[in-house]
């Protein structure tokens, strides 16, 4: 288990060590940042924004929005020497015409905020103070706290993306404004609060594409409620399955390997609830990990389902 800690407390720092990175150099295209994001919602974050090659203020593309921005684009920046490559892989697909063309809006996570910012609020509120209050001591095997000693804020970072970030990428960017040119993605925990933004503002994202999901929430699931707060939301929250779509995907090796049984309980929600092949999509990947190098290898399946070509 010591592997799978490591990293979580990685990612969740990855910020920090990552914050005096010069911007990362793209394979293809062109990529902008906005520094210090300024938000009355969340603490200020850069903002790194692929545009494809080609692109043109004459012409309207899809946007694709990303956690774990600073993750995104060149290993050589990042704490992990991993990236997903989105430049690349996206920019193939479109290439060979298999996707609509879009840009790509990596939004920095928010360091030791980070689980913070991105556990699904409305689960965690439903459930017992006491079972709240668990939740918050739970510590990593260093004995720091999994929320860094924060307030679970992801309604506010919703409020971020939706009412602050949306409409700069709207006014400044020649892009679709409709849900259903605009989605999301991320992994691990920034699966969950991909999910997590399309069933709170359907109407402005129209897909999300979640890898790796961490149903867990923290890093154990021995007496862990957070799993059912989950499948009770997803119960009472999910979009209407013909106007939004929904991807996720698992591994079966490091952190990855406590996931199947949990999202076979949400696979079962989604059949429930009427999601067929053309709305929603879970994969598994046998014998991957928990990384962005697996992330990378499979990235080119979620964004086929999210933005095909009409």
């Amino acid at each position: 288990m010591h592997f799978y800690f490591t990293i979580i407390i990685a990612v969740s720092c990855s910020c920090l060590l990552s914050a005096q990175n010069a911007l990362p150099i793209v394979s293809s295209g062109t990529l902008i940042r906005k520094d210090s994001f300024p938000s009355k919602y969340v603490q200020h974050r850069n903002i790194d924004i692929w545009l494809p090659e080609g692109y043109s203020g004459d012409k309207k593309y899809a946007v694709l929005y990303m956690h774990d921005g600073q993750m995104l684009y060149d290993s050589t920046t990042n704490w992990n020497q991993q990236a997903w490559d989105i430049d690349d892989v996206g920019q193939k697909l479109m290439n060979e015409k298999k996707i609509r063309p879009f840009i790509v809006v990596g939004i920095w996570n928010g360091g030791s905020a980070r689980h913070a910012e991105y556990f699904p609020q409305k689960p965690f509120e439903s459930l017992p103070k006491q079972q709240q209050q668990d939740i918050y001591q739970a510590a990593r095997n260093n004995e720091y706290s999994v929320f860094q000693d924060q307030y679970i804020q992801s309604d506010l970072y919703l409020k971020f993306l939706v009412h602050e970030l949306k409409p700069y990428i709207d006014a400044n960017f020649a892009v679709e404004k409709d849900k259903n040119n605009t989605c999301i993605m991320g992994s691990s925990m920034g699966g969950l609060i991909s999910m997590y933004a399309m069933c709170e503002y359907p109407d402005v994202f129209g897909a999300a594409a979640c890898l790796s999901t961490h149903w867990p929430g923290i890093l154990t699931l021995e007496n862990n409620p957070i799993p059912q707060s989950f499948y009770r939301y997803l119960e009472k929250n999910l979009p209407d399955p013909t106007k939004n779509k929904i991807y996720f995907d698992y591994g079966t090796a490091t952190l990855d390997a406590m996931y199947p049984p949990l999202q076979a309980e949400v696979d079962k929600i989604m059949i429930k609830k009427g999601f067929s092949s053309e709305s929603w999509q879970t994969l598994k990947f046998e014998g991957e990990e928990h990384s962005e190098k697996a992330w990378k290898k499979r990235l080119h399946i979620p964004l086929t389902f999210l933005l095909k070509a009409y």
